[in-house]
């Protein structure tokens, strides 16, 4: 990360790309596991982070919050998702359709975020020029 204001959306979308690869991997993982008996699936914390670190900000545009923002507090985690439900006699709680369109949508989110870095890397070049 560069330790510049004028990367602060570029600092943001990195670590929203970081936590969508993640997501990506848990989301691999889960399939790669869905016979595996007693297995739960995983998912990433990251959205609701974002959504605290920048609520919480007082400022009145979306630039100042993420100007203020705390990087340190978007950190992606994997966690286990539905620990207590299975609805198979295994205890396994991984559905295979589920994980497809949750698979599909975090690709969708992950090219998006980083067609959006590219998109802010452009505007620094135009300011450069």
């Amino acid at each position: 990360m560069v330790n510049s204001h004028v990367f602060s959306y570029i600092n943001v979308l990195d670590k929203a790309a970081d936590a969508a690869w993640l997501r990506n991997d848990a989301i691999a993982n889960n399939i790669a596991n869905i016979d595996t008996p007693g297995y739960k699936r995983q998912d990433v914390a990251f959205e609701s982070q974002l959504e605290r670190a920048l609520g919480h900000l007082a400022y009145e545009s979306m630039d100042d919050k993420v100007y203020n923002v705390n990087l340190n507090q978007l950190n992606s985690r994997v966690y286990t998702d539905a620990a207590e439900f299975s609805y198979r006699l295994d205890h396994n709680n991984v559905d295979i359709d589920t994980e497809s369109v949750y698979m599909a949508e975090n690709q969708i989110k992950y090219n998006a975020i980083l067609d959006s870095i590219q998109k802010e890397f452009a505007n620094l070049k135009a300011v450069m020029k």
